[in-house]
C-alpha cells in the first residue's frame, strides 16, 4: 500500500466492518507501550539514540515477519500527518515528534505500530465494534514477535517500564469508542462519566485525552495499569462497558416512548441539513451525523447504511478536507467543501441503493 492510499482511504476494513454491537460500540483499541532497556526513553534521549532505536525496531520487524509499511514522520508533510492523526492511526504527539518517529502501518489499517512516541514503542490493534479480547489477542502476537528481537524495559516487581508512571506495569490501555446519544439526550452522562471512575477507567472525547466528545462519541479507557493482569483489566472494562451498553440502549427506548415523534423529527430535521446545506461546520456536523446514526439504529432511516456514518466522521475532518482540495483551506471553505462532500456522499449513497432496487 502506498502512502497515498493511507492518506485518500476515509475508511478502513476495520470501520467498514460490523461487529458485535456495533450500533453503540464503533471500535475497540487495544495499545501496548514499551520501551528499549539500553536507550534513555524519548523524553531525554539524544538523537542518536532516537535513530538507533528506530533502526533496532526496523531491524526487528524484519526479523519477526511482519507485513507492515513503514512511514517516517520527517518524510510527511504536516497535512499528511493530521490526516493520520484523524483516522487514529498515529497519535497528535507522534505527529509533532519527526526527527526519528516513525509509524508501521497494516494494509488494512488495523494494526498500526508508533515509534519514538511517548515510548518507544506503541502496538496498537483496531477492531470494529466490541472485540477486546480479540484485540489483546493480536497485540499480545505482535509484541512477542517483536521481543525476540528487542530487548525490553522490564522490571520483575513493577512490569513493563514506560515514560508516564500512568502505564507502568502492563502498558496496557485499552478503550472502546461509543456512540452514546441516548444517554447525552437525557443526561446521564454527567452521572456516567464520575462513577466509571471508581472502577478505575475514564470517558474521554474522540482523539483521547484532552479531545471533546463531538457527535456523542467517547472514548472509555482504563486508567490502571499496574497491579492487574492484561486479562483482568480487559474483563474490568468489558463489564463496565456492558453496563453502559445496556443503559444507552434502555434510553433510546425512553425516548422512543415518551418522545417518539419529537425524536424522529430531529433526526430527520439533521438528515435534511447534512443532505442540502451549503456550509456546515464541523459541531454542526458532528452532531447531525450522530442524529442519523440514531436514527438509522431506530430504523427512522432506512436507505443509509450505518457504516457510511463512520466514513463521513473522518472525511468532514479538516485534514482531510484539506487533502482532498490539496492544500490549505480557510475555515470558511472548510464549512464549504465539508458540505459539498456530505451531500455527494449522501446522494452517491442513495443511487447506488436505488440502482440495487432496480436490480
Amino acid at each position: 500500500m502506498t502512502l497515498e492510499k493511507f492518506l485518500t482511504k476515509a475508511v478502513t476494513s476495520w470501520m467498514n466492518e460490523e461487529g458485535p454491537y456495533s450500533e453503540i460500540v464503533l471500535s475497540s483499541r487495544i495499545r501496548l507501550a514499551r520501551n528499549s532497556k539500553h536507550h534513555s526513553f524519548p523524553t531525554v534521549f539524544t538523537e542518536k539514540e532516537a535513530a538507533d532505536v528506530s533502526q533496532k525496531v526496523k531491524d526487528s520487524m524484519q526479523k519477526a515477519g511482519e507485513s507492515l509499511e513503514l512511514l517516517e514522520m520527517k518524510e510527511l508533510q504536516e497535512l499528511q500527518k493530521r490526516v493520520l492523526v484523524e483516522k487514529h492511526l498515529i497519535s497528535p504527539n507522534l505527529a509533532e515528534d519527526s526527527a526519528s518517529s516513525a509509524v508501521w502501518l497494516s494494509d488494512e489499517e488495523d494494526i498500526s505500530i508508533m515509534v519514538n512516541e511517548e515510548d518507544h514503542l506503541r502496538i496498537q490493534c483496531l477492531y470494529p465494534g466490541l472485540q477486546l479480547k480479540e484485540g489483546l489477542r493480536k497485540a499480545n502476537e505482535l509484541d512477542d514477535a517483536i521481543e525476540e528481537h528487542f530487548d525490553y524495559a522490564f522490571d520483575e516487581q513493577l512490569g513493563y517500564l514506560t515514560t508516564c508512571p500512568t502505564n507502568v506495569g502492563t502498558g496496557l490501555r485499552a478503550s472502546v469508542m461509543m456512540h452514546l446519544p441516548g444517554l447525552m439526550m437525557t443526561n446521564q452522562m454527567n452521572r456516567i462519566i464520575p462513577a466509571i471512575g471508581q472502577f478505575g477507567l475514564v470517558a474521554r472525547g474522540i482523539y483521547g485525552e484532552g479531545s471533546e466528545a463531538l457527535g456523542n462519541i467517547f472514548q472509555i479507557s482504563n486508567q490502571t495499569t499496574l497491579g492487574k493482569s492484561e486479562e483482568d483489566i480487559v474483563e474490568d472494562l468489558l463489564r463496565v462497558v456492558h453496563q453502559i451498553i445496556a443503559q444507552e440502549k434502555a434510553a433510546r427506548e425512553a425516548l422512543v416512548q415518551t418522545s417518539g415523534v419529537q425524536l424522529e423529527d430531529r433526526v430527520l430535521r439533521s438528515y435534511g441539513v447534512l443532505r442540502y446545506s451549503r456550509i456546515i461546520e464541523s459541531i454542526e456536523a458532528a452532531k447531525c451525523l450522530s442524529d442519523v446514526r440514531l436514527g438509522i439504529d431506530l430504523g427512522y432511516i432506512k436507505d443509509v447504511p450505518r457504516t457510511i456514518l463512520n466514513e463521513l466522521m473522518i472525511l468532514t475532518q479538516p485534514g482531510f478536507l484539506q487533502q482532498y482540495a490539496g492544500g490549505f483551506l480557510r475555515p470558511f471553505e472548510r464549512d464549504l467543501r465539508r458540505a459539498s462532500l456530505i451531500r455527494e456522499r449522501l446522494e452517491m449513497d442513495d443511487s447506488q441503493l436505488k440502482g440495487g432496487t432496480d436490480l
